[in-house]
């Protein structure tokens, strides 16, 4: 038979082994097992031993104390009066606020410790002696506010200083009562991180050692929302969650807009909402109901005008802390500037009229070309009093830093002739419409807007005003005989227009001698319909962006062009409909092919492809049609940009470069200039029309190296595809001006 081998089955075994050799012995010999004494148990002989060590257990009945019903009460109700404790000597309890029922001990600490080496530390409490530490309420003790190490560490320089001085104002601390400021950064300075630093340190802290807000506000233009959500959640890794609302049912948003307003208390569970500035007018109704701790308008220079619905329902919102972020706080006055700066900081400048009468008009004045000494003096006065006043809620830092960061950037203006064609028809149009004898004092009527209008999009390809001279409209009567025989808009004709032939030298050369990408951008969706035909006739891939795309699809088409693999080679762009906040580091090659009024817009969408991210040299390539309203439109930039950089950048010798009655001469066309902008900028670093090198540094003409501006003629081209294009066109000759920047030389 098989017997197990386990342990314990071993065991049983030598045990039953044994008995059976002690009966076998008991029966070999009787009388000896019998003198053996069987081992006396301690209960049999009445001894107990006891441990020394161990304590005797108190015997317990079953009969229980008989209590009255009074007693009982009284003893269940000491039993539940005891305040709760940790069952584990010395215990403290970990930092923070999600320790439950553990009150912190001795003095109150910071959230952070301040001390870390690379902490950024917006508050620190005041040096007390050791008199005062022992007199101060140790529950009401200040503490350091510092900023959560996981954003400081990824903040550069420039924006460790931009989140101070943020927190320095939205807290009273610059300007005592008011608690609002402007985040004037040149675009791609990294505005949304250091913002998004901001609300989360007021959300968690504060020298009183608990959160300065409850709830902040985000409001930006619609294309923006998605990107401000998935900019929360890439720098703060899902440590909390936004609210952003960028589609839906009226009674869906009003829904979720309340149950944002309704919350309380320290843990709110979606304490950013994101909102869009068309979202936000037709729901304020829903968001005055509550108070918010802090608003953000990004884009903030959408509220430059006090008197439109946006801005009232804004400035309704009950919150002290407001933020407003422009890259161009100024585009085309000063009473606009003054709007801004009084939504953030109500009172500091006056009443409206009362900044025009003591700021605005003197300050304009000294600006002309033709002002007298006096009255250059005046103005001057008074600008500096003005940069005193708003430099203490206003941040501005130019992108010369991003010099540091960020490869080469190449702005060049070109100029390109009127093909024979576009000369013809715009001779034709200023003697049949007269817009000239329209325009009184300066202002421009309203019949001479379609004049204007007509005209760029002259410029632009003969094939934008086709349909007028087919209808023989004011202006184009006869014009259409102009049109070469059998011309057909169905099909793109580059050579009738001078830019656009630039254009398809610029891209051809661009597609044949590189891998670089290109952004088109236009003002007009008839223009983006030319390129679109351009690009199916060379048979490149492209993806084009406007008023029309839901913002969902273009969050998707921008990341599927920034991606390497991406075959795309064009991406075209309407300026007015997603000119700003948009990342097209895909591309290293822009085109401006039209110019606008407002010098912001060209600015917004320029700075697309030179972003943090770009690793290849920037190219920005501004088309202008020599002598014609488009020069006029860029001197009224250059004018406009010009009064930015005095009140905002706070340069000093910022040249007078035209005359108002000078920017009077809007109909008018210069067959014999190269650059009408040229000669009137008065440029002293060309000599004979050619490019010369920028004199050394620490010469007196080095006094605005950051607008550094040369000009050029073939010879002096230094952008390779503007070269090879220049060589291939026979049938135009165009002039350029550049603006370079380098790493580390502005």
């Amino acid at each position: 038979q098989r017997r197990s081998l386990a342990p314990s089955q071993l065991a049983k075994r030598k045990a039953g082994d044994e008995e059976e050799e002690e009966e076998e012995e008991e029966r070999r010999h009787p009388a000896t097992t019998r003198k053996r004494q069987k081992p006396v148990s301690e209960a049999e002989s009445g001894e107990c031993y006891r441990s020394p060590f161990r304590k005797p257990l108190a015997q317990l009945t079953n009969r229980p104390h008989c209590l009255d019903s009074s007693q009982h009460e009284a003893f269940i109700r000491s039993i539940l009066s005891k305040p709760f404790k940790v069952p584990i000597p010395n215990y403290k309890g970990p930092l923070g606020l999600r320790a439950l029922g553990i009150k912190r001990a001795g003095l109150r600490s910071p959230l952070h410790d301040p001390f870390e080496e690379g902490a950024l530390v917006l508050y620190e409490p005041p040096l007390l002696s050791a008199h005062d530490q022992l007199k101060i309420d140790k529950d009401k003790a200040p503490v350091h506010v510092v900023v959560d190490p996981v954003l400081s560490r990824v903040l550069r320089p420039h924006q460790r200083e931009g989140v101070k001085f943020l927190w320095d104002c939205v807290t009273s601390r610059r300007i005592p009562g008011s608690h609002g400021c402007i985040m004037a950064d040149e675009m791609g300075l990294g505005k949304t991180l250091q913002c998004i630093t901001l609300m989360w340190t007021l959300l968690r802290q504060s020298p009183d050692c608990k959160p300065e807000i409850e709830k902040a506000m985000v409001v930006s233009p619609s294309s923006l929302v998605r990107n401000w959500y998935n900019e929360v959640e890439k720098w703060l890794g899902g440590r909390i969650q936004p609210l952003a609302i960028d589609g839906g049912s009226k009674e869906e948003i009003d829904r979720k807009l309340v149950g944002f307003m309704n919350q309380r208390g320290l843990r709110v569970p979606s304490p950013i909402l994101i909102i869009s500035y068309e979202t936000f007018r037709l729901h304020a109704e829903a968001l005055q109901k509550g108070s918010v701790g802090l608003v953000i308008c990004d884009e903030g220079h959408r509220l430059k005008n006090s008197e439109n619905q946006t801005y009232q329902a804004l400035n309704s919102l009950n919150t002290p802390r407001r933020v407003l972020i422009s890259g161009t706080p100024i585009q085309n006055d000063l009473l606009e500037y003054f709007s801004l700066v009084h939504f953030v900081n109500s009172g500091i400048l006056g009443t409206a009229q009362e900044f025009k009468r003591h700021f605005e008009i003197p300050i304009l004045k000294g600006r002309d070309a033709d002002a007298s000494e006096a009255e250059r003096h005046k103005g001057e006065e008074r600008l500096k009093e003005l940069i005193s006043i708003v430099n203490r809620c206003l941040i501005r830092r130019t992108s010369d830093i991003l010099s540091k960061y960020l490869p080469v950037k190449i702005e060049q203006v070109v100029c390109c002739r009127l093909t024979p064609l576009q000369a013809e028809l715009y001779k034709n149009f200023l003697k049949q419409a007269k817009p000239v004898e329209e325009l009184k004092e300066g202002k421009i009527s309203v019949s001479s807007l379609s004049s204007i209008t007509s005209l760029k999009k002259l410029c632009n390809h003969p094939a934008l005003i086709h349909d007028k001279c087919v209808e023989e409209e004011e202006g184009f009567m006869g014009a259409l005989d102009l049109f070469p025989a059998g011309y057909s808009t169905k099909s793109v004709e580059p050579q009738l227009s001078g830019k656009m032939l630039v254009l398809d030298y610029i891209l051809a050369v661009t597609k044949s001698t590189s891998n670089d990408k290109v952004v088109l951008v236009s003002n007009y969706t008839q223009t983006l319909d030319l390129f679109e035909k351009l690009c199916r006739n060379r048979r490149y891939l492209y993806v084009r962006l406007d008023g029309t795309m839901s913002i969902k699809k273009r969050a998707k088409i921008v990341e599927r062009f920034n991606s390497a693999s991406s075959p795309e080679f064009i991406f075209m762009l309407s300026s007015k409909a997603g000119g700003c906040g948009l990342n097209l580091i895909g591309a290293n090659r822009l085109v401006m092919f039209d110019p606008d009024w407002n010098p912001a817009n060209d600015e917004q969408a320029m700075a697309r492809v030179w972003r943090d991210g770009q690793k290849k040299t920037c190219y920005i390539y501004r088309l202008l049609s020599t002598g014609t309203i488009e020069e006029k439109i860029f001197q009224r930039q250059t004018h406009k940009k010009a009064l930015s950089s005095c009140v905002v950048d706070e340069e000093q010798d910022v040249e007078r470069h035209f005359s108002l009655g000078e920017l009077k001469e809007l109909f008018t066309l210069n067959e014999t200039t190269t650059s009408d902008t040229h000669d009137k900028i008065k440029c002293r670093r060309c000599v004979n029309g050619h490019q010369v090198r920028p004199p050394p540094e620490g010469s007196d003409c080095t006094s605005d190296l950051s607008q550094w501006n040369h000009c050029a003629d073939k010879r002096g081209l230094q952008d390779s595809v503007l070269k090879a294009a220049w060589d291939a066109a026979v049938t135009f000759t165009f002039h350029h001006h550049s603006h370079e920047e380098q790493r580390g030389i502005p």
